[in-house]
């Protein structure tokens, strides 16, 4: 068995130079060298819903590679040159990897979420630039067509729009019903030219591209969202030879072996699932199982996922921590797991009793990992040989570096010690050239000072241990500073995670003007469990070791905001409490009439509280600011603060 169980096994592989391992130079060119290798393989099997998982489609990989030419034959055709943009707004379909790597080859390709709100998504295509958009035709129980059209016409750019329709993957009477539910929808005018995607893709050759481009390893393969402030979205950009990189070592990491069968259910939009576990699963000649478009989220897949997992012979799936959290709640019955050998977490930090529990119930071990779309995808795993070291991020990836340093900002001071907790940095072939627009590179890159390139800050904070596992502490940014004390929230998550009732919990700060944050907790319960917030908090007083942890207040909620990949959101959690001082210190002011207060996320500003305050009649509304002004201003958030009446 391959992979890596230690250091010294990272470095004898790191023995024979990078340049000598002969990576193809293009994310096209990977998967053209699998498909000439292989191509009556098995590239990818699809299903359409998780309640009859067993009717399913499937792509060799002589198909596979065919598709791929077809697409970027078809984008290269309708305009889209190298440089140019096309976007998808997609659920997880074959069409979305073909538009992924197809747009790759004949351009940049740009996943976006497709459960952004409209302007969310009118900013990143603009941002973006994009000419050509790949998206879904209107489907029943689906908005994102409707999203589309309201925002088509502003996007300047835009010039193309193809549609993928998801009942082509139904037959008989279900294709003919969908047919009726949509009758007189989609008719909405749009600027840009629309067109059929599957009709149109069938046009193009399959055996060849037509447009004679030659792909550099530097040349830019995708943008990437990541976040960003309204009107300013932060979009990575990839390099091929990120990405191939990126790929390959993680089924290097892991030993993927040829023939293997890997699940994924997490969304295209994002790298793990695009990237990770797409290419790299194809690079490494296995086979990828595909559920849903909806992925994990799609109905019957959790209650389900046991049968699929035996049905289809899985060998490994990769996901979030709460997937396997909903999973234990699943009983595995006589489903057959012999073929599951590893399960792969990222994205969040995964709780340490989740993990044991997970492994009590299905024998296999949740080898967590790490990673950051400006590293293309993933940066450290644990090792599939021996015995994962729960709660570890694991061993960084060969040809990579990876270190803890001390900084002063955005200054590079030292590099810490073993089991010193420092800011996590890497430098390497997955790491990205930059954001698209130059304004969000401040800060994002520490000079060392050895001559040998620059590293990426990745805001995370951790140490690495004697042995060379890392373990990651918090965020800088997520970190609770209550007088001066810094308080990583998972010594406050940990322990809270190990209550029997308690399904998630995510510690925040709340403000205050004594000692600037005090440590709030918000908690789901399991279904089913009951608990008090007092309760809770008996609880945390006896299992947090530092007394300045122990949360201030527990609040309990029927669901924890997530986002999109399964992670906990945890900046509406911290507008809440942002938002709960304010009113209550307008509360206390009886000169005013009538208040509103929102809180925001400024790309300059940081946390920004708008407040609008009417003053009562009579009130000299100049005096009445200047104490709300004096109020508020014992905060570390801005105030944006107006007088209205």
């Amino acid at each position: 068995m391959g992979g890596f169980a230690t250091v010294a096994d990272i470095e004898a592989f790191e023995a024979t130079p990078l340049a000598e391992r002969n990576l193809p130079e293009s994310t096209y060119a990977a998967i053209r060298r699998t498909a000439e290798a292989y191509p009556d393989d098995i590239a990818l099997i699809f299903f359409l819903q998780g309640t009859a998982y067993q009717q399913s489609v499937q792509f060799t990989y002589r198909e596979w590679l065919g598709k791929l030419h077809q697409t970027a034959n078809m984008l290269h055709d309708l305009g889209l040159r190298p440089g140019e943009t096309v976007s998808y707004i997609l659920p997880n379909l074959p069409q979305t990897y073909w538009t992924l790597y197809g747009g790759e080859t004949a351009g940049i390709a740009n996943p976006i979420n497709p459960l952004l709100e409209p302007a969310g998504l009118a900013e990143i295509m603009n941002a973006a630039q994009t000419k050509i958009l790949v998206t879904l035709a209107p489907f029943p129980r689906t908005d994102i067509w409707e999203k589309v059209a309201s925002i088509a016409d502003s996007v300047p750019s835009l010039q193309t729009i193809l549609q993928v329709d998801i009942a082509n993957y139904l037959h008989g009477v279900k294709r003919l019903a969908v047919g009726l539910m949509r009758l007189g929808k989609g008719k909405e005018k749009v600027r840009a030219r629309v067109l059929d995607f599957d009709k149109t893709l069938a046009r193009y050759p399959a055996d060849r591209l037509i447009s004679g481009r030659v792909i550099r390893p530097d040349d830019i393969a995708s943008y990437f969202h990541t976040g960003g402030t309204t009107g300013a979205p932060k979009l990575a950009m990839h390099t091929h030879f990120n990405e191939v990189y990126d790929a390959w070592m993680g089924t290097v990491a892991v030993d993927v072996q040829r023939g293997e069968r890997m699940y994924l259910g997490l969304p295209l939009f994002h790298n793990y699932g695009a990237i990770a576990v797409g290419l790299g699963a194809w690079i490494a000649g296995a086979t990828l199982v595909m559920g849903t478009p909806q992925g994990f989220r799609g109905e019957g897949v959790i209650p389900n996922l046991w049968k699929i997992i035996d049905h289809y012979k899985v060998n490994s799936i990769g996901a979030v921590p709460t997937l396997f959290k909903a999973l234990l709640n699943v009983p595995i019955s006589d489903a057959d797991l012999r073929s599951l050998q590893i399960a792969i977490c990222g994205s969040a930090p995964l709780p340490v009793e989740l993990a044991r529990q997970f492994t009590a119930q299905t024998g296999v071990n949740i080898l967590e990992g790490y990673g950051l779309t400006e590293g293309t995808s993933v940066s450290s795993v644990n090792p599939r040989r021996g015995e994962p070291r729960i709660g570890s991020i694991g061993l960084r990836y060969p040809y990579q570096e990876m270190r803890t340093a001390e900084l002063d900002g955005e200054r590079f001071v030292r590099f810490c010690a073993p089991n010193e907790i420092g800011t996590v940095i890497i430098r390497g072939p997955n790491v990205f050239p930059g954001y698209k627009d130059e304004f969000h590179n401040r800060g994002v890159f520490i000079d060392t000072g050895d001559g040998k390139g620059r590293w990426l800050n990745t805001g995370d904070l951790g140490y690495q241990d004697e042995d060379g596992f890392f373990w990651l502490t918090g965020r800088q940014k997520e970190l609770i500073i209550r007088g001066g004390h810094n308080i990583d929230p998972r010594q406050i998550e940990e322990p809270m995670h190990r209550h029997p009732a308690v399904a998630l919990a995510a510690a925040v700060g709340r403000p205050d003007p004594r000692v600037g944050e005090l440590p709030v907790v918000y908690v789901e319960l399991k279904p089913g469990a009951t608990a008090t917030p007092e309760e809770l908090l008996a609880f945390a007083r006896e299992h947090i070791t530092e007394q300045a942890a122990v949360p201030k207040q527990i609040r309990i909620i029927e669901h924890m905001p997530l986002t999109a990949v399964g992670k906990i959101a945890k900046l509406p959690l911290t507008f809440e409490q942002v938002a709960d001082v304010v009113n209550s210190e307008l509360d206390s002011i009886q000169e005013i009439a009538h208040k509103s207060v929102e809180v925001l996320s400024d790309r300059r500003l940081g946390l920004l509280a708008s407040v609008k305050v009417t003053a009562m009649p009579g009130v000299d509304k100049a005096a009445l600011e200047q104490r709300i002004r004096q109020a508020l201003g014992q905060y570390h958030f801005r105030v944006d603060l107006q007088m209205e009446g």
